[in-house]
């Protein structure tokens, strides 16, 4: 069975090897059929510690690592400075 993959936003790296990843959905309500915006927050390990708060990142599934970590950061995609965009926070 293949591991989930989910792309989403660094909010938070002011753990040691935890960065907490923000990963938005789409989703329909049942009855009134609106298009609405689900953000789901995920930890994630990072072993270099090498994710900043902005960046795009590629999580991936793992076996727990701890109590409430699941998942491991495979990829960097882009960085807010790469866009030439500030991050305030």
């Amino acid at each position: 069975m293949p591991r989930k993959e989910l792309v989403g936003k660094v909010v938070s790296n002011k753990m040691q090897k935890t960065v907490v990843v923000a990963v938005e959905s789409h989703v329909q309500h049942r009855k009134y059929e609106k298009q609405t915006t689900k953000t789901t927050k995920f930890k994630a390990h990072d072993p270099e510690n090498k994710c900043q708060m902005g960046d795009r990142v590629r999580i991936q599934e793992c076996p727990p690592l701890s109590k409430t970590k699941c998942f491991q950061v495979i990829a960097v995609l882009g960085s807010p400075s790469d866009a030439g965009v500030k991050v305030e926070g």
